[in-house]
């Protein structure tokens, strides 16, 4: 009897390791109706999940879409705590802004460039003070024109630039997908398309697009 209870707290010390092993690292992407698509069959989270399956890595990472359509920044304020502080994640991508912009013009409304600095900064301080690591993102695009002629190129290069800037305030990492999108889109829209290259609509992504988004959002999982 004494030398079970001896073996016991061994065998308990093997078990609590293999479970911390297994534990998945929680990764989080936060954002709108684009991040909401990430998810389904075709979705760039799916295709993530894919690829790392493909890699042997799908029992590290748990991947969630917390993507609202419509949502604008101060809507990803507002649902914070419920749709990502309170699963506890290990690294959350922010990725907002085209509706901040797009909006202005579809809808009258958007959000101006002082509050949307002011909620993207508020929402990084409460998601770094659980512990999370953060990664934010530039919008992609609103429009696949090439050389800054989309209606809407010169305040969403406004907005992309602001969080660049926040970025470096905050010493947090920066996935430029704004950066890469246009650079995409001037080397592979040679009839200079409004969408069709990466976007079903000049917004929303299509199968490559969320190929390509995939590929981007990936060296930061691993």
């Amino acid at each position: 009897m004494k030398r079970l209870f001896l073996i016991l707290p061994g065998l308990l010390m093997v078990l609590l390791s293999a479970f911390t092993v297994m534990q998945k690292k929680k990764v989080i992407f936060f954002g709108d109706s684009i991040t909401q698509a990430g998810v389904g069959p075709q979705g760039y989270i799916t295709v993530l999940q894919q690829t790392l399956a493909k890699m042997g890595k799908s029992d590290q990472f748990d991947l969630i879409g917390a993507g609202i359509g419509g949502n604008k920044v101060y809507d990803l304020y507002l649902r914070l705590e419920e749709d990502v502080l309170s699963k506890k994640p290990d690294l959350v991508f922010v990725y907002i802004g085209i509706n901040d912009v797009w909006h202005k013009r579809t809808h009258g409304t958007g959000t101006d460039a002082d509050k949307f600095e002011k909620f993207y900064n508020k929402l990084i301080d409460k998601i770094q003070a659980t512990g999370a690591k953060v990664v934010i993102c530039t919008p992609t695009v609103i429009g696949e024109k090439k050389d800054n002629v989309n209606e809407l190129d010169g305040d969403l290069n406004k907005y992309a630039e602001i969080i660049r800037s926040i970025a470096k305030n905050k010493s947090v990492a920066l996935l430029d997908l704004h950066k890469s999108v246009v650079n995409y889109i001037h080397q592979h829209n040679p009839e200079n398309k409004y969408s069709g290259v990466l976007t079903s609509d000049g917004v929303h992504m299509n199968e490559e697009g969320n190929r390509f988004l995939a590929e981007q959002f990936l060296p930061y999982i691993k």
